[in-house]
């Protein structure tokens, strides 16, 4: 199963949510959950699902789960 491997920072708490490319594989995800229990890393799946207009199940968060800065698979 090939994945899509990309970096993205996550700054929770903002105003509103939306995603910026940054380039071709990283991105910054504002979300407006805190991050607390793992709420903003929801939010940021949630946004990628919509971004990519792809299912939830797809999206991996490989590393920095209590990091802003995350590498995350989207698998196939």
């Amino acid at each position: 199963m090939a994945a899509t491997r990309i970096s993205v920072k996550v700054k929770p708490g903002s105003r509103q949510e939306e995603i910026e490319k940054l380039t071709e594989v990283s991105f910054l995800i504002r979300v407006k959950a805190a991050a607390h229990e793992g709420k903003a890393n929801t939010a940021a799946i949630k946004l990628l699902s919509e971004y990519f207009d792809i299912p939830k199940s797809r999206i991996i968060i490989v590393r920095g789960e209590k990091s802003r800065d995350k590498v995350i698979d989207i698998t196939d």
